[in-house]
């Protein structure tokens, strides 16, 4: 008998160092990632968009979207504004779910105090809730980069973004997080 609550002890020791190595990795690698290169795919309600973004922390983001409105988004930290051929949009960042995103020492303090979700045994996932917003962060399971985020936009959109093609710690231009004027 026990030998039997031996075994469920040790079962339960493995498990919670387990998920202590996840976390201390995701948080090790946040701390060491000054910047990341990556491609993206967001569905925005069933509409998929996709291109290239450059996040450099803390709140600092330049996508390029690859269809031919020539739509950006670009933050510099303080606002964020969506660009495109006929349309100039610019919010205080503070009142987006992006303000929490790019902000790698907010989501390394909440990952230190949450439960810690695999899925599909590739993805660690972690539920932020914060004020009235939602954000869900993933990370590869074997990397432990950031691969991912969904939540609920200004305009009650659900949003969803994978990120691949990642590329950390690389020389970049402080330019690109200029805002773009409106026309």
């Amino acid at each position: 008998m026990r030998l039997k609550y031996i075994v469920i002890l040790f079962f339960f020791v493995l498990i919670g160092k387990s998920e202590a190595t996840n976390k201390e990795k995701i948080i090790e690698n946040l701390k060491n990632t000054r910047n990341l290169n990556f491609k993206f795919e967001q569905n925005i309600n069933g509409k998929i968009e996709n291109g290239y973004c450059t996040i450099e922390y803390p709140k600092k983001i330049f996508c390029e979207y690859l269809k031919n409105n020539n739509k950006i988004l670009v933050s510099n930290g303080k606002s964020l504004v969506i660009k495109t051929l006929t349309s100039y949009y610019r919010y205080p960042l503070d009142k987006t779910p992006l303000n929490l995103i790019l902000d790698k020492n907010f989501l390394i303090d909440k990952i230190n105090i949450l439960e810690e979700r695999i899925i599909d045994g590739s993805f660690i996932n972690y539920k932020i809730k914060q004020n009235d917003s939602e954000i869900s962060v993933f990370f590869d399971k074997d990397t432990f980069n950031l691969v991912g985020w969904q939540n609920t936009d200004i305009y009650q959109n659900f949003n969803i973004t994978f990120l691949s093609s990642i590329r950390k710690n690389r020389i970049i231009s402080r330019e690109m997080f200029q805002l773009p004027i409106q026309n």
